[in-house]
């Protein structure tokens, strides 16, 4: 039960991530397969448990749960080729062989519908483990739902090792993770297909297979939904570990950026109103004004920067000042601009930064500025 409402959350959380996904690029053909395997998934999910299973049988009849379920779990099977396909390929051929592939997906589906067509009304509504396999029209129908799953899922974990060999990052542990569980999903339905045959042969067949063979399921079904999802979760989650690191770096600036903007008030980058405190915890925001923040405190440097070499020289004239001395002399150097002496001959490097990173950049400023508030807590 557990398990149960822990695959029901994450795919509610998956389908409505790519549907947001997919309404802002309808056109997006690998996003809309990808949201359409999601969707059976949901689907099927609830027609799995008995209480909906024999609710929907009370509307229809017999047997029509199990058959919906299982459509729904080969859709999700031929939009997960798709997948491959559309990525694989361009428009046409991934076009044309999508076509292909539905050949033996309605065959599967059609060979299904007819058996449960032929089945007895008794007969329909028994799960996999206490079906009655002697009865042609029970085998038939797990035979050929079966087989198809078999086949798209081995065609699918063969484009998956195949993508596997390209990718890095976060889309290669989710592609393995996928790997993973295709690759259980394969030997789990191979194993149902053999015991499926010996069961219509006569065959007596032991509990343990069957119950094996389930919780293998159980096991792949979350870990694919997990894997899907991996790659865009955790480029989610690194994208909110930057934005954190940059309000922090944006408030560590804060006594620098003060300091600087009382005294060059028109270096301000600030034209147009924000959203107030909404604009400070949107991701844009943080940027922007991280950014903005940054290249208003290098701007006062340069221009303070006279002031100080007139206080403090190193003793290599390339030489940039220590964040610590130049935090020392900042606030004189502020002063006797403010008090209008005039701007010395020769200017100083403050905080430079050892490359052409804007971090780099920021790093050597929020240096300073944590020197400056140490400075000003000791004075």
């Amino acid at each position: 039960m557990v398990l149960s409402s822990l695959l029901g959350g994450i795919l509610l959380l998956a389908l409505s991530w790519k549907m947001r996904q997919l309404a802002k690029a309808p056109s997006d053909r690998v996003l809309r397969s990808v949201a359409l395997c999601i969707l059976c998934g949901s689907l099927s999910f609830p027609l799995g448990l008995k209480s909906v299973a024999r609710y929907v049988d009370s509307l229809t009849t017999g047997g029509i749960a199990k058959l919906l379920q299982n459509a729904l779990l080969l859709l999700l099977v031929y939009f997960l080729q798709c997948v491959y396909l559309y990525s694989a390929s361009d428009r046409t051929a991934g076009n044309r062989r999508a076509r292909w592939e539905l050949v033996p997906l309605a065959s599967a589906i059609g060979i299904a519908t007819l058996a449960m067509a032929l089945t007895p009304g008794p007969e329909r509504a028994h799960t996999y483990a206490t079906a009655n396999m002697r009865e042609p029209g029970v085998a038939l129908f797990y035979l050929a739902a079966g087989l198809y799953l078999v086949y798209g899922l081995a065609l699918a974990l063969c484009w998956t090792w195949r993508y596997i060999r390209v990718s890095n990052g976060p889309l290669r542990t989710g592609l393995r993770l996928v790997a993973a569980a295709l690759t259980a999903m394969v030997l789990m339905g191979s194993l149902r297909e053999m015991l499926t045959l010996m069961r219509w042969a006569g065959g007596s067949v032991p509990a343990t297979p069957t119950v094996g063979a389930k919780l293998l399921l159980d096991i792949a079904i979350p870990l694919f939904v997990t894997g899907i999802l991996y790659p865009a979760a955790a480029t989610r989650w690194m994208a909110i570990r930057l934005w954190a690191h940059r309000r922090r770096m944006y408030r560590r600036l804060a006594p620098l950026w003060t300091a600087l903007h009382e005294a060059f008030p028109e270096d301000s980058l600030q034209r147009t109103p924000t959203a107030g405190w909404r604009d400070a915890f949107r991701v844009r925001g943080v940027h922007r004004r991280h950014y903005r923040r940054a290249i208003e405190c290098r701007d006062g440097l340069v221009r303070i920067s006279p002031y100080l070499a007139q206080l403090e020289a190193p003793m290599e004239p390339s030489a940039p000042l220590p964040p610590g001395r130049a935090a020392v002399h900042l606030r004189e150097a502020l002063a006797a601009y403010r008090a209008g002496a005039p701007v010395p001959g020769r200017a100083i490097a403050v905080a430079l930064p050892g490359g052409n990173d804007l971090d780099d950049d920021v790093r050597q400023l929020v240096a300073l500025s944590d020197a400056l508030r140490t400075h000003q807590e000791g004075s």
